[in-house]
C-alpha cells in the first residue's frame, strides 16, 4: 500500500517481534490482492487480462470486491472501483506521474472505460468479470481502510480486547487506551505544508478514515490537481471540500464513503451523508482560513465527548 501502519495495545504483556511478523504477513497478503504496483497481485492480473469472460479469484479478493460494488452502488458511482483507468491517465496509478492534464478527448475515452456497472461479482464460485475488457479496478480507496478491519480482527482473535490500529490514516479503536479513556483521534487541518490537529476527538468500538485533496496532487500552469477523481467528469475534484472524515463501523465502509463524499462536494455530499445518517465532518477552504460542516451523527459522537 505504499504506506506505514502501527498497532497501540493495553495489555500487560505481549510478544511484540512475534505479533509484528503475524500482522506483516496480514498485510502482505493484502498487497498481493490489492495492489495496482504489483504485476502479480489478483487485481493486477484481472486488470491486465482483456477478456470479458469469469475469471476465477480468491474467495477473499471476491468478497472484497462485492463489497466495494455495493458501496459504488450505495454512493452512485461517487465511490468507484472501476476507475483505475482515469487514475492511471491522470498519473496517480501504477503507470507514472504526469506533468500536465491529459487531452479532453483522452479523458471522454477513457471514461468510457469506467462504470462499476461494468463490473460483476460471484462470490460462490468464486468470480469476477467485466462486461468492457479495458475496466481496470483501483481498490486505494478501499484497501487501508480493510486493512484495518482484518489486522482489528486478527487481534481480537488473539485476545487483545483493547487496541488502535493505524494503517496509512485510515484508523479503528476497541475498548481503552493505557489511561482508561477512549482513544483520543486528532483530526488534521487540511493543508499541504503542515500536520497540526484541527480537531480531537475521543472514540472506542469504531472506525474512521479521512480523504482530502492536500496531500497527493500535481501543479501544472499554477493549478493544483488532486488525486481524487470524479468519474463522472473524468477529472479530478475542483471544489472547496477539501478533507471529509467519516466515523463508521467499518475501516472499509469508512474509507470508501469518505471519498464518495469529497468526490460529491460540500453541498451534495454533506445533503447525503445526513440523509443515510453518516457521521461526517466536512472542512472547506474558505478566503478566511478552513470552514467546517458536519452531520447529526457526528455532531451526536462530539456531544458524547
Amino acid at each position: 500500500m505504499g504506506t506505514q501502519f502501527s498497532v497501540k495495545l493495553t495489555t500487560d504483556s505481549v510478544d511484540t517481534a512475534a505479533l509484528s511478523e503475524a500482522l506483516e504477513t496480514s498485510l502482505a497478503e493484502i498487497n498481493d490482492m490489492m495492489s495496482t504496483y504489483q504485476p502479480d497481485s489478483e487485481i493486477s492480473r484481472f486488470n491486465n487480462s482483456n477478456t470479458t469472460e469469469w475469471q476465477a479469484v480468491s474467495q477473499e479478493f471476491c468478497w472484497s470486491v462485492d463489497e466495494a460494488l455495493a458501496l459504488s452502488a450505495f454512493t452512485n458511482g461517487s465511490f468507484d472501483i472501476t476507475v483505475g483507468p482515469l487514475v492511471n491517465l491522470w498519473g496517480f496509478g501504477p503507470d507514472g506521474i504526469v506533468l500536465e492534464p491529459p487531452a479532453d478527448e483522452d479523458i471522454a475515452a477513457t471514461k468510457d472505460a469506467v462504470g462499476y456497472r461494468h463490473l460483476q461479482a460471484n462470490c460462490d464460485t468464486p468470480a469476477i468479470r467485466k462486461a468492457v475488457a479495458s475496466i481496470a479496478l483501483d481498490m486505494s480507496a478501499f484497501g487501508k481502510g480493510y486493512a484495518v478491519d482484518r489486522i482489528a480482527e486478527e487481534l481480537e482473535q488473539r485476545g487483545f480486547e483493547n487496541y488502535l490500529v493505524e494503517v496509512g490514516g485510515e484508523l479503528r479503536f476497541r475498548g481503552k487506551n493505557v489511561k482508561g479513556e477512549n482513544w483520543a483521534i486528532g483530526i488534521e487541518v487540511p493543508k499541504a505544508d503542515q500536520r497540526t490537529p484541527y480537531a480531537i476527538i475521543r472514540l472506542t468500538d469504531t472506525a474512521m478514515a479521512t480523504s482530502g485533496d492536500y496531500r497527493n496532487f500535481f501543479e501544472a500552469d499554477g493549478k493544483l490537481y488532486s488525486h481524487t477523481i470524479d468519474t463522472r467528469t473524468g477529472r479530478p475534484v475542483t471544489h472547496t471540500l477539501a478533507s471529509v472524515t467519516v466515523v463508521d463501523d467499518e475501516g472499509a465502509r469508512a474509507d470508501a464513503l469518505a471519498t464518495a463524499l469529497l468526490v460529491m462536494g460540500p453541498v451534495e455530499g454533506l445533503a447525503f451523508a445526513t440523509a443515510q445518517d453518516v457521521a461526517a465532518l466536512f472542512l472547506l477552504r474558505t478566503p478566511s482560513g478552513i470552514d467546517e460542516r458536519s452531520t447529526p451523527a457526528f455532531e451526536q459522537i462530539r456531544q458524547q465527548q
